[in-house]
């Protein structure tokens, strides 16, 4: 698995975590290129873009995680992060890492938020 994701759980509503993404098989002078970014699926739903990252920092959100999520990202460790805050039990879904338009991704991690 090139992608490795972590950090999901449950936790109640109002509540935070913070995913991680760490990119296990690229050398460092090729990870640095990629837009990044993280998407999730809801059971019975398509996978949605949650955000995503470019190679220079620069992000964008979702408009229904925008001002609680935030991407970020840590070349030196290949790494890409997603701090959720202010959850909703609508964010519950299985979520991804990607490398932006490929089809390499994560393993999925889950994330259960409750009422």
């Amino acid at each position: 698995v090139q992608l490795q994701a972590s950090g999901g759980g449950s936790v109640q509503a109002g509540g935070s975590l913070r995913l991680s993404c760490k990119d296990q098989r690229s050398i460092l002078s090729t990870y640095n290129t990629y837009n990044m970014a993280w998407y999730r699926q809801a059971p019975g739903r398509q996978r949605d873009l949650v955000a995503r990252i470019g190679s220079g920092g620069t992000t964008n959100y979702s408009d229904s995680v925008k001002g609680r999520f935030t991407i970020s990202r840590d070349n030196a460790k290949k790494m890409v992060y997603l701090q959720m805050n202010s959850l909703k039990p609508e964010d519950t879904a299985v979520y991804y890492c990607n490398i932006l338009g490929t089809d390499r991704w994560g393993q999925g991690t889950q994330v259960t938020v409750s009422s």
